[in-house]
């Protein structure tokens, strides 16, 4: 009985410190009465992989098929053991004490149901629900390390029992299997695992909703297969108002999280809402920033009476990222940015390191070949697994510089220590937003709204995240290219003594004459220099530029390009 006092006092004083979540109005608020603006971040390729993310999406999309490949060359039992390596490394307390640091203030959690039931068809017992500990366990620890942070953790249904779409790679849908929309067993299950989830944290302050099924995509009676011009969407708003009665018998506190069908935006048809506490979650990819691509929410919003939150976005550019930030902002709306590790990743905040022995496999499951050996290919995998510990992933500070610093603040920063005499890097260009750090005629991807200006923003896909085109050489060295007119990039060097130093500028181009210009940032012109062809993108050359005064202590240049076609990988202050 004293342990049951002393526990009821425990969760009293957690909710009376906690900072609960609710809805209020068109507000998510405290229990204080204070709007909250979730700024968050989904963990997606943790409990469930995208093949993009594994860079396995040319020959092995949804998870199931990934975890097959894998099985054919170290087996079933070696395909375990990466898992468990890979699950166990891919989030840590690490990783969300980073994330606080940086600025978030909330998780979305991507849950795959096979963590914490087994599917239909392989239930003992046919209706019955098999609970797994595994799943639960990872949400257990997880939410923890948020509490530990005071940050909020968003459970979100990411892949459902059977898969709630025609996009299968999103809910590691097979289609040889009933979905969840042609089977009563996978929506019964579905029910049960959301109260199974409630009944396990009703009393935990520090979980901020629950987010119910993660883009529904499918045509119930439209022509569409992803649901986009569904106009009744009936079974999904039957299925969530299921869901919500069923969590609602053991948790009254929580918020509500619903989507719509066409990947969680189209909410035709929706019925009249059946809890007090609920929002509307949202996705938002590869579109403008501005009023217009939001109004359909701020509708929604505004006819309902109830939050609006942006529950995945990402996947595009560090000008991007600022910008609907920004935007987002001025409306009090948050936000969850998707997704947090993956493999060769520049547009998110961590990136995961191939390796040349995983290249290999990778190659060999697209074209065919000799197989390799089990032993070769479980290191290989284990080595991957390790590659996702945090210890060992590369910290994007670009992108979360966009995301925190440069949505308020429209300074420039160094990003790099950079000194005179020494080396400079061309990648080496100063954090900041576009036409503050740097110039770039290409810098964001907008192919969704007009696949006209479908760009790749940084062609090179390496380093960094802005527009600027970053390429590696075959001797893993890094340069800036596809530079054109106009363009330019901005450094700051802190030099030892105020005297006038040469530059060694180290440079490739096909062109036959090209010019460059130095100059300060205030606009104080410092050098023009003329650039012949090396005879090739790749073949690099030298050419000296002398008298650059520099003032001691820092120094703000801009190199700006003149011509197109100039490839630029460091210039040496001496």
């Amino acid at each position: 009985m004293k342990r049951a006092i002393l526990l009821s006092a425990f969760l009293l004083s957690q909710f009376g410190t906690s900072q609960l979540l609710k809805t209020n109005g068109q507000k998510i608020v405290n229990d204080k009465g204070e709007n909250v603006q979730l700024r968050g971040l989904g963990l997606g390729g943790w409990m469930l992989q995208e093949g993009y993310m594994l860079k396995t999406a040319d020959f092995a999309g949804p998870q199931y098929k990934i975890k097959e490949k894998i099985a054919e060359l170290i087996g079933e039992d070696g395909m375990n053991e990466f898992y468990a390596a890979y699950l166990k490394n891919g989030i840590t307390k690490q990783d969300i004490d980073f994330l606080k640091k940086a600025g978030f203030n909330s998780i979305r959690l991507p849950m795959h149901y096979n963590l914490y039931t087994l599917p239909i068809e392989k239930e003992p017992k046919k209706g019955q629900n098999t609970w797994l500990e595994e799943g639960f366990k990872m949400t257990d620890d997880l939410l923890k390390w948020c509490a530990a942070n005071k940050m909020y953790l968003i459970l979100d249904l990411h892949a459902a029992p059977g898969g709630q779409g025609n996009d299968v790679n999103i809910s590691d849908n097979d289609k040889t299997k009933p979905s969840l929309w042609d089977s009563e067993e996978n929506q019964k299950k579905t029910i049960a695992l959301w109260k199974k989830l409630a009944e396990r944290y009703k009393d935990e302050p520090w979980i901020g909703g629950y987010d119910l099924i993660n883009e529904p995509n499918i045509n119930f009676t439209g022509k569409n297969p992803n649901g986009t011009d569904e106009m009744s969407n009936a079974p999904l708003w039957k299925l969530q108002k299921e869901i919500t009665e069923a969590i609602r018998t053991v948790d009254k506190k929580h918020i509500i999280i619903i989507e719509g069908n066409g990947w969680g935006n189209n909410y035709n048809g929706l019925t009249p809402l059946w809890d007090n506490n609920m929002a509307f979650s949202f996705h938002k990819y590869w579109n403008y920033n501005d009023d217009a691509t939001l109004q359909f929410a701020l509708d929604l919003r505004e006819k309902h009476n109830i939050p609006i939150w942006l529950g995945e976005t990402g996947e595009n550019s560090n000008v991007w990222f600022t910008e609907l930030i920004q935007l987002l902002d001025k409306h009090n709306i948050g936000y969850a940015f998707w997704p947090m590790k993956k493999i060769d990743n520049i547009a998110g905040i961590t990136n995961v390191k191939i390796t040349p022995e995983y290249q290999k496999l990778l190659d060999y499951w697209k074209n065919g070949g000799e197989k390799p050996s089990k032993e070769f290919a479980k290191k290989t995998l284990m080595q991957i697994a390790d590659n996702y510990k945090f210890n060992n992933v590369e910290i994007k500070n670009d992108v979360i510089d966009a995301m925190f610093r440069q949505t308020k603040d429209g300074s420039t920063k160094p990003f790099k220590n950079l000194q005179a005499p020494g080396k400079i890097l061309a990648t080496d260009y100063d954090l900041g937003r576009m036409g503050a750090a740097y110039l770039d005629k290409d810098f964001t991807n907008l192919w969704v709204s007009d696949p006209a200006k479908r760009s790749e923003w940084n062609s090179g896909n390496q380093l960094r995240n802005d527009g600027v085109d970053i390429y590696k050489t075959n001797d893993n060295q890094y340069y800036v290219g596809k530079t054109e007119n106009g363009e330019w990039l901005q450094y700051t060097i802190n030099a030892k003594d105020s005297k006038a130093y040469t530059f060694d500028i180290n440079y490739a181009s096909n062109n036959t004459s090209t010019k460059i210009r130095i100059e300060e940032a205030s606009g104080k012109q410092l050098a023009t220099v003329s650039l012949n062809s090396t005879g090739g993108n790749e073949i690099w050359k030298i050419v000296s530029v002398k008298e650059i005064n520099f003032k001691k202590g820092e120094n703000k240049i801009r190199i700006y390009f003149e011509n197109d076609g100039v490839n630029l990988k460091s210039f040496e202050v001496k």
